[in-house]
């Protein structure tokens, strides 16, 4: 038997953690964008507080489950960086060089070749983001009484940072390297994981490109909106 260290370092082995980190990473985002649709709401930001304040009740487990998140998102973004720079030594050429679906025709396309540079700025982003609304939020003084106790005012940060434009173009250019990651990361991790079949090529590229459209657009429509309103 193979030790799961020796197996993990190989080269399916890591495919096959991408594969999965990026599949959960996936389903991760798209409930990230479904709480943060509340801020659509024209309440003067209370659903999108009262769905903030659900997490505050978790206490301590709540650090236990970004520290989790925190480990899946640093793990999917070290091994997806080593793995291309191997694959691309071990070929002498670029990351996606040569690669073709099996059973079908290939579909090599801008995002395919520089998931690197996606991934890496998505890495860049991401501490951006948890400094600006998770760390800064530590520090407010604002805060809302809910359901007869007192949270914090996450809407005020929230609303307050997408009315200066350069917050709204960082956050709209960064979904829009999300998009381009997504395009090709779900239907590679299927194909990584063997579970890509001739005749469901079509049908799961397609799938990763409407999701990676409609997250893109959901996140990046949130700062445009606000501004909007708020202007």
């Amino acid at each position: 038997m193979i030790p799961l260290k020796k197996a993990l370092n190989s080269s399916i082995g890591r495919k096959f953690v991408m594969s999965i980190s990026g599949i959960a990473l996936v389903l991760f985002v798209i409930v990230h964008l479904l709480g943060n649709l509340t801020l659509y709401v024209p309440d003067g930001g209370e659903a999108f507080n009262i769905y903030a304040s659900k997490f505050e009740l978790l206490g301590p487990f709540l650090y236990v489950i970004e520290m989790g998140l925190l480990a899946v998102i640093a793990l999917h973004i070290i091994w997806g960086v080593t793995t291309t720079v191997r694959n691309k030594r071990a070929r002498g050429s670029n990351y996606d060089a040569g690669v073709v679906t099996k059973g079908g025709p290939s579909n090599l396309n801008p995002a395919s070749r520089n998931m690197i540079i996606t991934g890496s700025i998505l890495g860049i982003f991401l501490v951006v983001h948890v400094w600006h609304f998770r760390i800064q939020k530590l520090f407010m003084d604002a805060t809302m009484i809910i359901d007869g106790k007192e949270h914090t005012d996450l809407y005020s940060l929230v609303s307050a940072s997408f009315q200066n434009p350069l917050w709204v173009a960082f956050y709209v250019i960064a979904m829009l390297f999300l998009g381009f990651h997504l395009r090709h990361g779900f239907w590679s991790a299927f194909q990584s994981l063997g579970a890509m079949k001739p005749q469901w090529s079509k049908g799961i590229y397609a799938l990763g490109l409407a999701i990676a459209v409609v997250l893109a657009v959901g996140f990046l429509g949130i700062p445009v909106y606000l501004y909007i309103i708020g202007g």
